[in-house]
């Protein structure tokens, strides 16, 4: 099978549609347990526990790690794990730290304030990077936690795969409207020396050169501009339901210390949270370029 000869993700190839669908559904985890692998040091996986992290981000694009780790403040725990599974160029964002990677944590002053994720508060369904241009999507993401929060700081995680099955299956038009190329415009950011980021156009649902699927998408209200089609608009509304719906396919996980997730950067958010003076929440983020490498639709798709 050449690369791309199988393309599910096309609409105009039903049969690899329905194909693939049955595959993707048979077996899909139906609790946050199932997701759940143990291991001894991230930073040197056992072939069993790299082989049980890989079939989960096979079947479901994620899987939760829960280590020895506790609370380590050491970076190298989610460059090394990530270097495992081929994620290796990571996105060097401005809020990023020197080295690349992110410490997510409430800051109160400067730059990162202005900023949902440093702050406690809630941040809505996204996948990472949706803001970014072409060149620069996300691909694969990572958590890792250090500290959790007193109370409050879950994520919800959903398979972008599973979001477009459910789309797709509701109405394909959903799918054909959502790959529009300015389907959702993420609008320019500008501070007090002129833009910082211009306009961002994209579609939310591409196909990669792989021949995987990739989304960007974002449940913000504010600072973002929809195309203004009917279609779009019963797509974005389809999606917000499913979002905040009691879906099967929608796991809620806290991340405790020594605990992670690692990803080919899915749908996500997080609750609030309260911080106490014995332990602040910090998680450390890494955002790559690259997809999780033996989780590619020709490495896992079973005729």
């Amino acid at each position: 099978m050449s690369q791309n000869a199988f393309t599910p993700f096309a609409l105009d190839n039903d049969r690899d549609y329905q194909a693939w669908r049955s595959d993707k559904l048979r077996g899909y985890p139906t609790t946050i347990a199932e997701l759940l692998v143990k291991v001894g040091d991230p930073r040197k996986l056992s072939p069993d526990e790299h082989a049980a992290i890989l079939a989960l981000c096979g079947k479901t694009n994620m899987a939760i790690y829960v280590s020895n780790t506790g609370q380590q403040a050491d970076k190298e725990i989610i460059r090394q794990l990530g270097r495992q599974f081929g994620l290796v160029r990571l996105d060097r964002n401005m809020l990023a730290d020197d080295d690349g990677i992110t410490s997510l944590m409430v800051q109160a002053s400067g730059e990162h304030q202005h900023y949902i994720p440093y702050t406690d508060r809630p941040i809505k369904w996204h996948t990472d990077g949706y803001y970014n241009p072409p060149e620069r999507q996300i691909l694969g993401m990572q958590l890792h936690c250090v500290c959790n929060a007193a109370s409050g700081g879950d994520n919800g995680l959903l398979d972008a795969e599973i979001a477009y099955i459910l789309l797709r299956d509701a109405n394909p038009d959903f799918i054909r409207a959502l790959m529009e190329p300015d389907a959702m415009t993420i609008p320019a950011r500008m501070d007090e020396e002129g833009v910082v980021r211009p306009d961002q156009s994209g579609p939310v649902f591409s196909i990669l050169p792989s021949g995987d699927l990739h989304m960007r998408y974002t449940a913000r209200t504010r600072s973002i501009h929809w195309k203004k089609t009917p279609v779009i608009a019963e797509a974005v509304a389809f999606m917000g339901n499913l979002l905040s719906s009691n879906s099967p396919y929608i796991f809620r996980a806290r991340l405790e210390p020594g605990m992670g997730l690692i990803c080919n950067n899915i749908l996500h958010d997080r609750t609030a949270f309260s911080d106490d003076a014995e332990c602040k929440r910090l998680l450390y983020r890494g955002r790559y370029y690259d997809r999780i490498k033996g989780a590619e639709l020709t490495s896992v798709y079973h005729a």
